[in-house]
């Protein structure tokens, strides 16, 4: 009779009982997660450091634009102040969605989109990360563009009032615009379909920002122009909320 020595490898076939399904390494309080949502942002800085590609684009259009608005609307208004809000905000929206639209598309570009949803953080950490960059990259195009107003138009927008209502806006503009992003970058008509789903979606900020600003030039008390912050800071609120719940379920099928 021959021996044969009992076989200690798996079999080929069935299921294998001793794997561990792969589970988002979450844990770790509140600064873990905060020390995630700043490597993020810090990795899209440090890209756009290295390439230059968003914020110059950004920054010229913008001036461009509203140096266009000043020649159509020198001498046909009897007041430039009455035009500023508007150009003002018309200018951050559009200058806003060239931005937008490299916030995931830069990484469908470079192939590393699969990478970063492999990697073993909350999604939502991901989405916090993604705002805080694009919104360095807006609040510093708008740096550009005030000054620019103030030399076109001659209407003054360093006003504490004004700036905080542009704050409030463009955080709103952002975290709607950065899921919007999402819904739309694996799509290959991406930079045709964010404006379209996005800027109906703005009117409300844009309303509120124009009329604010309006407020404030026309020399208005706050209470007359209070309900403006009320509802830039309500739609914030409510959005940031919105996108922190079901950003995840974005990507499921990812």
């Amino acid at each position: 009779m021959t021996l044969t020595a009992p076989s200690h490898n798996p079999p080929l076939s069935g299921p294998q009982t001793d794997l561990q399904p792969v589970s988002m390494r979450t844990e770790g309080g509140l600064r873990a997660y905060l020390r995630k949502v700043v490597a993020i942002a810090a990795k899209d800085l440090r890209a756009e450091a290295r390439a230059k590609e968003n914020l110059s684009a950004m920054i010229a259009f913008s001036v461009l634009a509203v140096v266009v608005f000043g020649l159509a609307f020198d001498l046909r208004v009897p007041r430039a102040d009455m035009v500023a809000p508007g150009v003002l905000w018309v200018v951050v929206l559009f200058a806003g969605v060239l931005g937008l639209n490299r916030v995931f598309g830069a990484e469908v570009d470079r192939g590393s989109l699969s990478a970063l949803l492999l990697a073993p953080i909350d999604r939502s950490a991901i989405y916090f990360g993604k705002v805080i960059a694009q919104m360095a990259f807006m609040l510093t195009m708008e740096a550009f563009v005030v000054p620019i107003v103030l030399v076109i138009f001659d209407v003054n927008l360093f006003s504490p009032w004004i700036l905080a209502g542009l704050f409030l806006g463009t955080l709103g503009y952002v975290s709607v615009g950065t899921l919007f992003a999402a819904l739309t970058a694996s799509t290959r008509a991406r930079e045709t379909m964010l404006p379209i789903l996005l800027l109906p979606v703005m009117v409300p900020i844009f309303v509120a920002g124009v009329g604010l600003t309006a407020n404030i030039l026309d020399g208005r008390e706050v209470a007359e122009f209070g309900r403006w912050f009320l509802i830039l800071a309500v739609y914030d609120l409510v959005f940031i909320t919105i996108a922190f719940l079901i950003f995840d379920l974005i990507w499921e099928d990812a």
